[in-house]
C-alpha cells in the first residue's frame, strides 16, 4: 500500500466494472460505456461537480486504451505543454497510430488561444480530447471544440455510491484493508450522507479519522460519529457566487416563495447561507443534528 497517495486517490477504479456511479451515461447500454468499451472514443467533455468521478473516469481511459494517453493541468499548462503532445503523438516511431488521447483537467482554465489551439488536430483526429471542468463548458469552453465533442454532464455521486466506496476501502488492500478498523454502518450511511454527492470529501475525512485515532486494547481502531464529526469539517454545498448552482438555487427560492412552501422557501435560503459560510463550527454543528 502506497500511503504516500491519498485514499482517494488510491480508491479510484482501474476498470469500467470497478466504477460505482454515473450510470446514466456508463450504464452498459449506454453509448459512452460502449466507446470505450470498443476503445473507439471521440472528443468529449465532462462536465459535473469536484468528486464526482471526472478524473476517475479518465483514469479508466487509460488504462484500457491502445492510444497514447497525455495528461496535462490547466492550471499548471499552456500552449507549449499541449504542442509537446502533438508532437509526441505524431511520431510515427514512438507512436505508430499517429494519435493520442490528450485529458486536460480543468479545461475552462485555458483561455481562448490556448483553446484555439487544439482545433485543428482535434479537426484532423490528431487528438481525441478529454477535458474535464466543474464549470459550464457551454459558457467558458470554446463553442468550436464544443462543436467537436459531446458533452457528458456528471451527476453528484449518490449517497448509495458513497455508501459502497467507503465500504470496498474498508477492505481493499490498497485503501484501509490493512488496517484493524470497527465502525458501524450507520456512521458510514451518516459520511456518505454528509459528503453531499464528493466522494472525495467522504474518503479524505475517512482517512484522517483512520489515522489520528489510537488503537484500542481490543486491537482495533474504533471510528465513531464523534470521531468522524471532528474529521469531516465541512458538508459540500454545491453552491457559488456566479455559477449555474447559484442561479439554480435563486430560482428554486423564489419559485417556492410564489408558490407559498415555507419549507422549500427556508431551505433554499439555508442552502444559500451555508454555500457562504462553510465555517467549521457550522459543518461539526450539522453533523451532530444528523447524529
Amino acid at each position: 500500500m502506497n500511503t504516500d497517495k491519498p485514499l482517494a486517490f488510491r480508491m479510484r477504479p482501474k476498470t469500467l466494472d470497478e466504477y460505482i456511479g454515473q450510470e446514466h451515461i456508463l450504464g452498459k447500454d449506454k453509448i459512452l460505456y460502449r466507446t470505450i468499451k470498443a476503445d473507439r472514443l471521440s472528443s468529449i467533455i465532462l462536465w459535473g461537480p469536484p468528486g464526482c468521478g471526472k478524473t476517475s473516469l479518465a483514469r479508466v481511459i487509460s488504462e484500457t486504451t491502445k492510444y497514447k494517453f497525455t495528461k496535462i493541468n490547466a492550471v499548471t499548462s499552456g500552449v507549449g505543454e499541449i504542442k509537446s503532445a502533438i508532437q509526441d503523438a505524431q511520431n510515427v516511431l514512438m507512436n505508430p497510430s499517429g494519435k493520442c488521447i490528450l485529458f486536460i483537467d480543468e479545461i475552462h482554465r485555458f483561455n481562448k488561444l490556448q483553446q484555439d489551439a487544439l482545433l485543428p488536430y482535434v479537426e484532423n483526429g490528431t487528438v481525441i480530447l478529454i477535458g474535464a471542468t466543474t464549470e459550464n463548458p457551454y459558457f467558458e469552453v470554446n463553442k468550436a471544440l464544443i462543436s467537436r465533442s459531446m458533452v457528458f454532464k456528471l451527476n453528484p455521486l449518490t449517497k448509495e455510491n458513497i455508501y459502497t466506496i467507503i465500504k470496498n476501502s474498508l477492505t481493499n488492500p490498497e485503501g484501509l484493508g490493512n488496517y484493524n478498523i470497527k465502525i458501524e454502518d450507520s456512521t458510514i450511511r451518516k459520511i456518505a450522507d454528509i459528503s453531499n454527492g464528493d466522494v472525495r470529501t467522504a474518503l479524505n475525512g475517512l482517512e484522517v479519522a483512520v489515522l489520528t485515532t489510537n488503537m484500542d486494547s481490543d486491537g482495533f481502531i474504533h471510528i465513531t460519529d464523534e470521531v468522524m464529526s471532528e474529521c469531516v469539517q465541512t458538508r459540500k454545498a454545491i453552491f457559488d457566487k456566479n455559477g449555474d448552482s447559484h442561479y439554480d438555487n435563486i430560482s428554486a427560492f423564489i419559485k417556492s416563495m410564489r408558490g407559498s412552501d415555507p419549507d422549500a422557501t427556508l431551505f433554499y435560503l439555508a442552502r444559500a447561507l451555508s454555500g457562504r459560510r462553510r465555517s467549521s463550527l457550522y459543518s461539526k454543528a450539522y453533523y451532530n443534528c444528523r447524529i
